[in-house]
């Protein structure tokens, strides 16, 4: 008789979790409160728009091929890749912008137009960063984390300098790069790890090499491909999936989780997986006394940023756009401070933009734009329709301002998603759009740990519980969890 796991949350943690443990012969149920897989991945229709609600950004594309080779597929077999060149378009200000074009050669060429002498600088710089995603991306994100001695490889200990740990991306930035230039577009991947650049490990210029060697990728038909064709994965490998299911308890027997609770109907399960949000699971569907975590841990932990993301169907074609647009043209630093030193709604935000109809017209009604703007803010804001309406006229001046057209008067679609939002669809500890800021301290074995020692067939994935940004260490997270069950308690 197959073992039964059950999964709460078919975001991309636990479709991946899924696959592994249908594949290894586990009855595996995924339930998802809403009526389609994705999470924070979803996409919505509106008027002929098509929008990816969330991820926007395809990097590191070896991790997702890597994940359906472990199936005997390809990402091809599903959808179908397009490299962005340029990959993105980075504003300064007013006529003052910079195209950041794919591949490594170009993109020397272009740090050395900016500065001379930084080609060869940002030559080196890259090598260092291929060194740190090796070590990062392709070996130590792929532990369980649970202890300081999984991290004890002869290669690191020798190298821990190497790895840059001890010092921050700020630092290791400047003391390479004069021009001011070039900060933003080498510190912005940082403002989603969920701490400023002066307090976040230069380990993860990783994220560099992933943007420069790598390059910027684009699933024709929108990121939720990415998301169906590891539904479609599963589905083909026997994992069950219930949707319009949220879990509303979980039930102890004997220190062991008994049952779930969904619709009122309990479900019997021999394993249970979260994929839902880590604190939301452990602070209100465990009982008291099986929790790992206090309530005091978990205020105290730094959370990434969230977002507040207008998305907005315009009737005509824009100008000054690419697909991927950043908007540096108030201070970063000032920005980022307003995030996590002293949290508070920015003055002068940050914008950046992802137009994905300017690369697939399937995306929006012929002759028209599917606009996607969103500005990172600290999480636990207080989030209002004065807010929301008092940004929505501020990032509409500046757009036009930036890009010299008129986009108010064209936008005949409008949805706009903040705090509230990801509290209501998943739970969000104070709305975060990230998971947890990627300090030094909240790293590795430091983050919450993927196992509850009172509860041994209780086990985590997702954002929480695996180091980096985006969809590529979530999916990790799902084999990591998975490879862990399927080695520690199955054979036991």
């Amino acid at each position: 008789m197959k073992q039964k796991v059950s999964i709460i949350g078919a975001g991309f943690s636990g479709l991946s979790s899924a696959s592994v443990l249908a594949q290894e012969g586990f009855e595996v149920h995924v339930f998802e409160k809403h009526n389609i897989p994705g999470g924070r991945a979803r996409k919505f229709s509106e008027n002929g728009f098509t929008f990816d609600m969330g991820p926007s950004w395809y990097w590191m594309p070896d991790v997702f091929e890597r994940f359906f080779n472990r199936f005997g597929k390809k990402t091809e077999d599903f959808y179908t890749l397009e490299r962005l060149d340029p990959a993105y378009r980075v504003f300064y200000g007013k006529d003052d912008y910079l195209d950041v074009p794919s591949g490594r050669e170009n993109i020397i060429q272009l740090f050395e137009s900016i500065e001379k002498g930084s080609g060869e600088k940002l030559d080196k710089y890259l090598q260092q960063a291929e060194y740190k995603y090796q070590a990062g991306v392709n070996d130590l994100v792929y532990k369980p984390a649970l202890s300081f001695t999984e991290f004890l490889k002869l290669r690191y200990l020798k190298d821990l300098f190497r790895l840059d740990l001890f010092k921050t991306m700020d630092h290791y930035v400047k003391e390479n790069f004069r021009d001011p230039r070039i900060y933003p577009l080498l510190q912005f991947p940082v403002i989603f790890l969920g701490a400023t650049p002066k307090r976040t490990p230069a380990l993860y210029s990783l994220m560099n090499y992933s943007d420069f060697e790598l390059g910027t990728w684009y699933p024709k038909g929108g990121m939720y491909q990415v998301v169906e064709a590891m539904y479609q994965l599963a589905e083909s490998l026997g994992v069950i999936f219930h949707f319009n299911s949220e879990v509303t308890e979980i039930q102890i027997n004997k220190n062991r989780i008994e049952a779930i609770v969904i619709n009122g109907e309990k479900f019997m399960t021999d394993f249970l997986i979260a994929s839902a949000d880590y604190r939301f699971v452990e602070q209100k569907l465990l009982p008291a006394p099986y929790r790992k975590y206090s309530e005091k841990y978990w205020e105290s932990r730094e959370m990434s940023p969230s977002s507040l993301i207008f998305y907005l169907g315009i009737n005509k074609k824009l100008q000054q756009f690419r697909h991927h647009t950043l908007f540096f043209h108030e201070s970063f630093e000032q920005h980022a401070n307003a995030i996590f030193e002293h949290p508070e709604w920015p003055e002068k935000p940050l914008l950046y933009t992802s137009c994905t109809s300017m690369t697939d017209p399937s995306t929006a009604p012929e002759g028209m734009e599917n606009l996607m703007v969103l500005i990172p803010v600290a999480s636990g804001l207080k989030d209002t329709e004065e807010t929301r309406n008092k940004y929505y006229q501020l990032i509409l001046n500046e757009l036009e301002r930036l890009t010299g057209q008129n986009i108010r008067d064209h936008v005949v679609f409008k949805k706009i998603y903040a705090h509230n939002d990801f509290e209501k669809d998943y739970h969000a500890f104070k709305g975060n759009a990230y998971g947890l800021g990627n300090t030094l301290m909240q790293t590795a074995f430091l983050k919450p740990s993927i196992r509850n020692k009172k509860l041994p067939n209780l086990l985590y994935t997702g954002q929480l519980t695996t180091p980096g940004p985006g969809v590529p260490p979530t999916i990790i997270s799902g084999q990591v969890v998975s490879d862990y069950l399927i080695k520690n308690h199955l054979k036991r």
